[in-house]
């Protein structure tokens, strides 16, 4: 359907793939894995005729003949019309295939088409999803609908870039049967992914990437048995062992630095007024404590983080730091309010400025929350990126030179220069590989090891990155199902919703044949 053929693509002098071929064959799954930076989206996005501003591009690219190709990305929004509800946005594609039928019929013919590619994306409530704006999702459901417009569009090629990324045990579960059923409809998808219990799942050839490279390639059964590079053996050995400390006797007597009390959050739903998203009667963080917030994608996480940082100003209730209540809105918070509770999102590359030096955007976090003159500033946030594993050659390049791994880290510095006592992390790992997302987790748990007076609301829909918290927090259909020590909720689970999450494999189509 479409083939690169010793690809050689150079951007300001460096190369980012070197000598890749990759085929995209009807009917069939072809993965490529590798660690963040790894020139996996590059080689996927060339398959579709597409390459970097200023590339050099050398080797043979063959595109899909027809332009029937779909493109999910790992972070959607980028690609969501933030103006426009998802309804119109689905509406763009699907009217372009009712054009045959007569007016009377199209309306019809086109709210099928719609519905039944949210229900093939795994979207359930579609009604109620149809009437909202972009940002009204969540990461996971943003993805989905990205999927259904390339359903709908009737793509013959799907390059698939981090599909799972957000998504909790059970979503995954059903993406990846999707995703096979995508396949068995003589659709090529190629999946780039980090998510190696994914691939094992669903690819039937795997390609796997170092620094640009091929490093190792193969039929997925012969590389998880018998990987022959040292690098596909580390990627292999993904299941580190995150068990974090039960929470102590004097943690749990200590007085809560953030209070969540009778928390009722809405989204505006046009002209038929405002939608309950997300009740959360009562929630304590204490000093140096871990809190996971674990749940279905769309369950209300993100919705939570976004009401205690002020950024979701539609709720009732009441968020009390350190005895004080916080305004409901960032814009009514003082400085040191807004240095207290810092927010680091899952998308990392939106949040920086393309056409600023990263060092500098990070700088500018002390200077405006701590008064802090340019040069400390500047010396503090390399002082900051460097224990945080970033370089300074790498912290003076804009962000769209950095990796999305190297740009996480440099987004947790920059919540960190502002010396919070909550630090929120927003599904910070999922679009990272197993070897970046292991080094980012050790650099939370040394963060809370080192600094007595920091907090961290860890936002995942990940079992295992959950297990290093001190607590966890369930939440199911907008509701704080089930909360208590990590090491109890994540064994033995009391709510319904709560046990199934915590049956639910992380490893997705475990026992079928990749």
């Amino acid at each position: 359907m479409a083939e690169v053929r010793d690809l050689r693509v150079v951007v300001g002098g460096r190369t980012i793939v070197d000598g890749v071929s990759v085929r995209a064959l009807p009917g069939r799954i072809t993965a490529l894995v590798g660690a963040s930076g790894s020139g996996k989206t590059t080689t996927g996005l060339a398959l579709l005729g597409e390459c970097p501003p200023g590339a050099r591009v050398t080797g043979g690219i063959r595109p899909v003949a027809d332009g029937l190709a779909g493109y999910i990305p790992q972070h959607p929004a980028a690609v969501l019309n933030p103006a426009r509800r998802i309804a119109a946005l689905l509406t763009d594609i699907a009217r372009t295939h009712v054009r045959h039928l007569p007016r009377g019929e199209r309306r019809a013919a086109i709210r099928e088409r719609i519905l039944r590619a949210l229900s093939d994306a795994q979207l359930p409530d579609a009604e109620s999803l149809l009437r909202r704006y972009p940002h009204q999702l969540s990461g996971g459901q943003q993805q989905r609908v990205v999927l259904a417009q390339a359903l709908l569009l009737g793509a013959r090629v799907i390059v698939a870039d981090e599909p799972t990324t957000g998504q909790d045990p059970l979503t995954k579960n059903r993406i990846v049967d999707q995703l096979a059923a995508v396949a068995a409809r003589g659709i090529a998808v190629v999946l780039l992914s980090h998510d190696l219990d994914v691939v094992r799942a669903l690819a039937d050839e795997v390609l796997v990437m170092r620094a640009g490279r091929v490093v190792e390639s193969g039929p997925a059964r012969r590389l998880w048995r018998a990987p022959r590079h040292e690098w596909t053996r580390q990627l292999l050995d993904d299941r580190p062992s995150f068990v974090g400390p039960d929470a102590s006797a004097e943690s749990a007597t200590a007085a809560a630095v953030l209070r969540v009390r009778g928390l009722t959050a809405r989204h505006r739903d046009g002209a038929r007024g405002a939608t309950v998203v997300l009740r959360a009667p009562e929630l304590d963080l204490r000093p140096g404590e871990c809190l996971a917030v674990v749940g279905r994608s769309g369950s209300g996480k993100t919705t939570l983080a976004r009401c205690l940082a002020g950024l979701h100003r539609e709720h009732d209730g009441e968020t009390v730091l350190d005895g004080t209540v916080l305004p409901r809105s960032l814009r009514h918070r003082s400085r040191a309010q807004l240095a207290a509770v810092q927010y680091v999102f899952q998308d990392a590359r939106a949040t920086f400025d393309e056409h600023r030096a990263v060092l500098d955007q990070i700088a500018r976090t002390a200077i405006r929350l701590r008064a802090t003159d340019r040069r400390t500033a500047q010396a503090d946030a390399l002082t900051t990126l460097t224990r945080l594993g970033l370089p300074e050659h790498l912290a003076r390049r804009r962000p769209g030179r950095l990796s999305g791994g190297e740009l996480q880290r440099a987004a947790l510095a920059r919540a960190l220069l502002a010396r919070p006592r909550v630090l929120i992390c927003d599904e910070i790992t999922s679009g990272l590989d197993t070897v970046t997302r292991r080094g980012l987790l050790d650099l939370l748990t040394t963060l809370l090891r080192d600094r007595a007076d920091l907090s961290l609301i860890l936002i995942t829909h990940d079992l295992d990155t959950a297990a290093l918290a001190h607590r966890i927090a369930v939440l199911d259909a907008g509701e704080v199902v089930e909360q208590g020590p990590a090491r109890r909720v994540l064994t033995e689970p009391r709510h319904p919703f709560a046990v199934s999450l915590m049956a639910t494999t992380t490893r997705p189509g475990a026992g079928t044949s990749p």
